[in-house]
């Protein structure tokens, strides 16, 4: 394969910890600096293409601006999703003052990352995953990264290949990617190394006495570790008329499919909750035409999650763009002939609709579980520091309850991302890697063209630290509970929001009272920079 070597900088340029994005023919590069040495690696996070050169730079790694991938700037290496793939290395040398990058002449910019190759001669192990979302995604692969040779089976109740869930209510309601386009991996991929799907295949029994698992298609499949990531399901609006063919949830890529179906010839739409997908299908039905009105017992857009300041800001931007709201409300029924035709609240308002989309949380899948004691509140898996919930089996993503590293307190937290943590760092455990979940939670959300990011986990708070100008939508604010900031929520503050990423990871956040002296700006770089080895 023939390259091109270019000189692309001068080593006198560049600061400790300084980025810079150059171009080598058609390849975009990214060059860092740590100490007396340049690295070169892919320009672009392998996830959704953010730019790396607007992200932070902490000891060997990279943390991505948008959501918070993490990479390593020596190696290309993913070390945290939400990408499932490496960045490609580029060698560099410096010759006097200039840095020379060589590039293949033809250089993707992701790299499939190391894997074991399957050998049951060598180990006779079945390891199995329930679940084909983030959680059992990441966590097959992570196996085979982590040098795991035995039988791994994934198991999910979806018809389809594994999927980014997220791009549902989001791109894919917009029609901005197509349904190939959301894959996780192609079937090559999976067949490739020798990871077993079982699809539209749901779980009836596990038996973690015996570590049998029987399925709907009569398999009964022995396993030597186990992981359970079956997720979560809608729940159901209870009352009359809550069964009629046009209400709707929004989970699953058939769920999105019947939706976008019925919204083709729909003028009029009711939405029961306010919280993320509630308010992204809100949002994207507006987007298509349709007059929307969200109903919820809320005073305000996102209040528990937010608070009541950011909350006001979503209320406006979807007021901005034609969405209505009956806040403070509940529905007592639906009305229609053969079809629901008009939501009945509470206090008797009448609204009609074509079509009535439901979010009003969801609840883990776990009723099939035999040997392990649920958590009584919500039927989720208690699990240890290492995402263990029993001798050999582990539960990953939605359903799992798990010890906040920083507070101790006993969490369960239902974004993507986390989910894909959870799954990378069960497989490590399931390969016989000890690795304790140390990460830090983050998830995003764009509703019109107002874009949410928040890091962290904060459940209830003292106070609330605004940075920035909640009028313009450009922001961050800090959650405070006893003198320690726990989370934050951006808005057009990418890099910053990935620093804090990073700070609280570390346990390195500033204190509150420097956040209200508008310092975060200022003091941040020199935080990362002094504890190099992260």
């Amino acid at each position: 394969m023939s390259q091109t070597e270019a000189v692309v900088a001068q080593f006198n340029e560049l600061q400790d910890g300084q980025k810079r994005q150059v171009t080598v023919g058609d390849t975009d590069i990214l060059l860092i600096r740590r100490a007396d040495r340049i690295h070169a690696i892919g320009a672009y996070c392998t996830h959704n293409k953010a730019p790396l050169e607007q992200g932070v730079v902490h000891g060997d790694c990279i943390v991505c601006p948008w959501h918070n991938a993490y990479f390593d700037i020596t190696t290309g290496d993913l070390h945290q999703p939400p990408g499932l793939d490496s960045l490609p290395r580029y060698a560099v040398r410096i010759d006097g003052n200039s840095i020379i990058v060589t590039v293949p002449e033809s250089s993707p910019g992701y790299r499939v990352p190391d894997m074991a190759k399957y050998a049951p001669e060598i180990d006779k192990r079945t390891f199995v995953i329930l679940g084909a979302g983030a959680a059992g995604t990441h966590a097959a692969e992570t196996l085979r990264v982590a040098g795991y040779q035995g039988r791994i089976v994934m198991v999910t109740r979806d018809e389809r290949l594994p999927y980014d869930r997220t791009t549902l209510s989001k791109n894919y309601f917009l029609g901005q990617l197509k349904a190939d386009q959301i894959l996780m991996r192609s079937v090559e991929f999976y067949q490739e190394h020798d990871i077993e799907l079982r699809l539209d295949c749901p779980v009836i029994n596990v038996d973690t006495n015996t570590k049998k698992v029987a399925l709907t298609n009569g398999e009964m499949l022995t396993y030597d570790a186990l992981l359970i990531a079956t997720g979560t399901q809608p729940r159901q609006l209870n009352v009359p008329g809550a069964d009629f063919p046009n209400v709707f949830t929004l989970r699953s890529f058939a769920d999105t499919d019947r939706l976008l179906a019925a919204a083709q010839n729909a003028q009029q739409a009711v939405v029961i909750g306010s919280s993320f997908i509630g308010m992204e299908t809100a949002a994207g039905l507006a987007q298509k035409g349709i007059k929307v009105t969200v109903v919820s017992p809320s005073s305000l857009p996102f209040e528990r999650i937010l608070g009541a300041e950011i909350g006001e800001v979503f209320y406006k931007v979807h007021q901005e763009n034609g969405v209505t709201f009956k806040m403070g409300r509940q529905v007592s029924l639906l009305e229609g002939q053969g079809a629901a035709q008009t939501v009945v609240l509470d206090n008797g308002d009448r609204l009609p609709a074509d079509l009535i989309v439901v979010g009003i949380g969801v609840q883990p899948v776990t009723d099939f579980i035999d040997g392990i004691e649920l958590n009584s509140k919500d039927r989720s898996i208690p699990v240890d520091e290492y995402l263990r919930a029993a001798e050999g089996v582990y539960a990953a993503g939605d359903i799992a309850r798990f010890p906040d590293w920083r507070t101790s307190e006993s969490m369960r937290v239902e974004h993507w991302r986390i989910a894909a943590q959870h799954g990378r760092i069960a497989a490590y455990n399931m390969a016989g890697i000890p690795t304790k979940f140390r990460s830090v939670p983050v998830f995003w959300s764009m509703q019109f063209e107002f874009p949410i990011r928040y890091v962290g986990h904060a459940t209830e708070w003292d106070d609330v630290i605004i940075d920035g100008d909640l009028n313009k939508r450009e922001f961050i604010a800090f959650y405070v509970k006893d003198d320690r900031v726990l989370a934050a929520a951006s808005s057009k503050r990418d890099t910053e929001t990935a620093a804090i990423a990073e700070l609280l990871r570390i346990d390195k956040m500033p204190a509150p009272n420097e956040l209200r002296q508008g310092r975060f700006q200022q003091i941040y770089p020199d935080l990362l920079i002094a504890g190099k080895q992260g």
